[in-house]
């Protein structure tokens, strides 16, 4: 999608500090960190949120949630981590291309909102 930030990350055309890359995704890390470590897990393929994951493209989220623990444990994630996903404006996804928000590095208040 031309006007989406993340497929222009994907692409080079705006840089980023990678955490991880392969064929299907992405992880990087946030600009606005919320915790210590923030990275942001993404497709490379352009799926706007949840409400657009079917069986053409499920199969690129098994692998995210594969790779994850993988790149928490690089990043030092020893303790635990927290992985959460925001889908459409009351669930206040700011960038419209599906992502992951891995954080940790300090103990995280209870509180989801």
């Amino acid at each position: 999608m031309a006007d989406c930030i993340f497929c222009k990350i994907v692409d080079g055309s705006i840089p980023s500090k990678k955490v991880y890359e392969d064929d299907q995704i992405l992880a990087f890390y946030d600009l606005e960190p919320q915790a210590p470590v923030h990275v942001l897990v993404i497709p490379k393929q352009h799926i706007s949120c949840a409400d657009e994951v079917d069986e053409s493209n499920s199969g690129v989220f098994a692998h995210i949630f594969e790779k994850i623990p993988q790149i928490a444990k690089e990043l030092g994630l020893t303790n635990g981590y927290r992985i959460v996903n925001n889908c459409g404006d009351d669930g206040c996804q700011s960038v419209k291309h599906m992502h992951f928000h891995l954080l940790g590095g300090t103990q995280l208040g209870g509180r989801m909102v």
